[in-house]
């Protein structure tokens, strides 16, 4: 299939910049991200890439939290990485935009277990990867733009905004959410939490120091690649969570997911396909209705059909607090009594 002339033209401006990167001594490393498996496979996940000059923080994230410093490093293309889990070494190769997306064999016991990740004669990354036990039987499923954060990111003006010039610390929490999910997963050891977003992988370390600063339970991040691919000028968001959705069902067909979503993109879309399609994996839909002004910048509110007919408790909420309610009403979270 013929590539597009742009995602060519992209290619070559990468590798450009990477020789000059190069020439003035900077070298490769690899960006970890949070993965997922089980107890025979795992999924590692992270970005080979050089970047700008700047202090590393003793977490491994580099100092400048502003987003424009992760879209300013420079991805490194088809890059070996050594993976070693378990003791194993593995050898993977990232894709033409320096995204690592590899399952590797492993016996691993269920819960958070390291792996490392090493490229170049650069010193060793640890990640990290959730392991789902054989018998967990539930999982979460949440997107994050205008769910887990207040980001308006239909909107270009606003989406470039937040991407690449406020931090961290500027960027707003959906109320309650934090704790909609932390009590889920604090009632159900074990579940798998997952955050499927159509971001770039650029913002995931920004994303992960949000998610600890406001004390959101972590969990593996399914990010995806902005820019032109070989049959069109963008990747499509709403395609990547639909193949992240069906990939997670194949993998792992015994879990029932509780699906977490908003009203002003696609989720309601997706998540009603989704349902359709694997009735029998999806234990309830809960989506957050937009503010009028969120509405207005998000381009506009997706109406929520009736689901009665879906077989799942479907419930909407204005934030977490509310969300929380109505799925403690269909007996997803179980309703604790006030104390005495």
């Amino acid at each position: 299939m013929k590539v597009l002339w742009l995602a060519r033209l992209e290619y070559r401006f990468h590798a450009w910049r990477e020789r000059r990167a190069r020439a003035h001594g900077r070298t490769a490393t690899v960006a970890a991200f949070p993965g997922y498996g089980s107890t025979e496979w795992v999924r590692v996940l992270g970005r080979v890439l050089i970047p700008p000059k700047a202090k590393k923080r003793e977490r491994g994230d580099y100092a400048g939290v502003r987003g424009w410093r992760s879209f300013a490093s420079v991805p490194v293309a088809h890059a070996t990485v050594t993976v070693v889990v378990n003791g194993v070494p593995h050898e993977v190769t990232a894709d033409r935009g320096g995204v690592v997306d590899a399952v590797l064999p492993a016996t691993l016991a269920p819960g958070w277990q390291n792996v490392t990740m090493s490229v170049e004669d650069a010193e060793p990354v640890e990640a990290r990867v959730f392991v789902v036990g054989d018998d967990i039987r539930f999982g979460i499923i949440s997107d994050v733009d205008d769910t887990v954060m207040v980001t308006a990111l239909p909107r270009p003006f606003i989406a470039a905004w937040n991407s690449f010039v406020l931090n961290e610390h500027a960027r707003q929490p959906v109320p309650g959410m934090a704790v909609l999910l932390e009590r889920l997963a604090r009632e159900n050891p074990g579940a798998p939490v997952m955050y499927l977003s159509t971001g770039a992988w650029n913002v995931a370390p920004t994303l992960a120091r949000f998610q600890r600063r406001h004390l959101f339970p972590m969990g593996a991040m399914l990010l995806t690649d902005w820019g032109p691919t070989h049959d069109r000028w963008f990747r499509s968001g709403k395609l990547h969570k639909q193949e992240s959705l069906r990939r997670l069902a194949e993998e792992f067909p015994d879990i029932d997911w509780l699906l977490i979503g908003d009203d002003g993109q696609h989720d309601d879309e997706i998540y009603t396909q989704f349902t359709i399609q694997h009735p029998d994996q999806v234990a309830a839909v809960a989506i957050r209705r937009l503010t009028p002004a969120e509405a207005v910048l998000a381009g506009g509110r997706t109406a929520v059909d009736d689901h009665s007919a879906a077989g799942v408790p479907w419930v909407t909420g204005d934030d977490g607090a509310e969300l929380l309610d109505r799925l403690t009403d269909v007996d997803i979270v179980r309703d604790v009594p006030p104390s005495s």
